[in-house]
């Protein structure tokens, strides 16, 4: 009896601990909400960007597709210099993106952590003050494009991370301001301006909306009060872009286009959706008749289906580029490395490479924009230096087959890619042959031939042709590396 009462009082007292466990344990904690105050934009005159100025430029398709012409400068230069320089180089790990990344990626995260601290108390914006760019000088850097060949630059004004690169009256979160101190934008332009070079910028403000929204269920520094004029603070993903944040980014897009008459306008995937026609039919209308007071030809430059008309169609990475010749004119921007930002251990490509890119995309009807990654100091690694300055030893040989060219009507054969100027057919070689080569497209009936050089070599080149092609035979030493350019002359070019 006193064993069973005893085992009684146990199942008794186990019980009244399990209800005093189960009432005094703590609520399971919730995953981190982040919160989703409004966007905050700056107050514009009457809640507009500046109006149209007058010009033969109105904000409609039919407008554009009337007037807009491809800038013939832009045709004849071929090759390009793509930037991206701004804060994200300070951390020079991940990509250009580290600002989204580092609030939504656990891998980035952990890493700024470590490096930085938590992203509540140490955010995207405390890389600014770190931004410095002390070793910044604008004519080395125009000084090395024009050494490349390039003929004309475009940097970033304005990334996704929502800092001006330029000194701006509508924002204080700029390089003038703050981080290097001076007008990154406008220093570099005179430079490459100073040398001959067409100077454009590319502005990625519209991704801001919801570019840096995290994903990570961490408090962030992101929706404090203090700092809503630079974070936004970001939107969800999916939240209807305001009207107010539309004309922001005319405003701010106006007042690049006013400081700076740039000679081409760049914008990225962001921009693409129809619901922002109107909002990109006004900037057209806007800068093309800036520009016709300037009398300059320039162009904007857009992805995808962005622009139904009045823009240069940009496809970002050569891997993305028309496999045929084209009856439009296009551009290709390509990075130099794996990223478009600098970040350290960074693989790149090689001269050659470039080089066979700028030829394929000539003889396709488009150009090729090589995009470089300075580091957060201001200096343009050696590796990437070098990279430009074989292209331009290539070009220095060869630009008279590139430049001023036009696409003929067949873009290649065999190892052979085509080039035209005036009466002139260029035949360039992406192989050096020890024995003679015939190109069967080049009959007398294409061509009746007379004469054929090679760039860089003294003398003339060893031809003859008939029914069956041009045969040519290469000389005994080759002029430059990576390909070699045949000036063909004579009558009837075929066009």
């Amino acid at each position: 009896m006193k064993s069973k009462l005893s085992f009684l009082f146990f199942i008794i007292f186990a019980l009244c601990l399990s209800t005093y466990a189960q009432d005094n344990t703590a609520p399971a904690s919730t995953p981190y909400q982040q919160p989703t105050p409004p966007r905050v934009t700056i107050k514009l005159p009457n809640g507009r960007a500046a109006a149209i100025p007058k010009g033969p430029y109105k904000p409609s398709w039919e407008s554009l597709k009337e007037n807009y012409k491809t800038p013939e400068w832009l045709m004849d230069a071929k090759f390009g210099i793509f930037i991206h320089y701004g804060p994200y180089t300070v951390a020079a790990y991940a990509s250009e993106w580290y600002s989204k990344h580092m609030y939504s990626n656990g891998g980035v995260q952990k890493w700024h952590v470590e490096h930085f601290g938590p992203v509540d108390k140490f955010g995207y914006k405390d890389l600014i003050p770190l931004f410095t760019a002390e070793k910044f000088d604008p004519d080395e850097w125009a000084d090395l494009f024009k050494k490349s060949g390039a003929q004309y630059v475009i940097p970033t004004a304005e990334h996704h991370d929502g800092f001006a690169m330029y000194d701006s009256k509508l924002t204080k979160w700029n390089a003038k301001n703050m981080g290097p101190k001076r007008d990154f934008i406008g220093d570099l332009g005179t430079a490459v301006r100073k040398k001959g070079m067409k100077f454009g910028v590319s502005n990625h403000r519209i991704e801001n909306w919801d570019f840096m929204y995290p994903d990570l269920k961490v408090k962030t520094d992101q929706f404090d009060p203090a700092y809503a004029d630079f974070y936004g603070p970001p939107q969800p993903k999916g939240t209807p872009t305001s009207q107010a944040f539309q004309e922001e980014w005319l405003a701010r897009n106006q007042e690049i286009i006013d400081n700076y008459h740039p000679d081409a306008l760049y914008f990225d995937n962001g921009i693409n959706g129809r619901m922002f026609d109107s909002i990109k039919l006004r900037l057209a209308a806007y800068y093309y008749n800036r520009a016709a007071t300037w009398k300059k030809q320039v162009t904007v430059v857009t992805k995808s289906d962005a622009y139904l008309a009045g823009s240069l169609e940009d496809y970002e990475r050569q891997g993305r580029a028309p496999k045929e010749l084209t009856n439009y004119y296009w551009q290709v921007d390509d990075p130099i490395g794996e990223k478009f930002g600098y970040v350290e251990g960074m693989k790149l490509t090689n001269a050659g490479s470039v080089v066979s890119r700028i030829i394929e995309n000539t003889c396709k009807n488009g150009n090729y924009m090589l995009n470089i990654s300075p580091k957060s100091d201001g200096t343009i690694p050696d590796a990437q230096r070098q990279i430009l300055l074989g292209v331009g030893k290539w070009l220095s040989v060869n630009g008279d087959g590139i430049y001023s060219t036009r696409a003929w009507t067949k873009f290649g054969e065999g190892q052979f890619r085509f080039t035209t100027k005036g009466n002139v057919l260029y035949a360039i070689s992406t192989k050096w042959s020890d024995q003679p080569v015939v190109i069967a497209t080049i009959t007398p009936e294409t061509m009746k031939v007379k004469s054929v050089t090679m760039l860089g070599h003294e003398g003339k080149i060893t031809f003859t042709q008939d029914e069956q092609g041009l045969k040519i035979t290469f000389p005994t030493e080759k002029p430059c590396e990576y390909a070699y350019t045949f000036k063909i002359e004579g009558s009837g070019l075929k066009k």
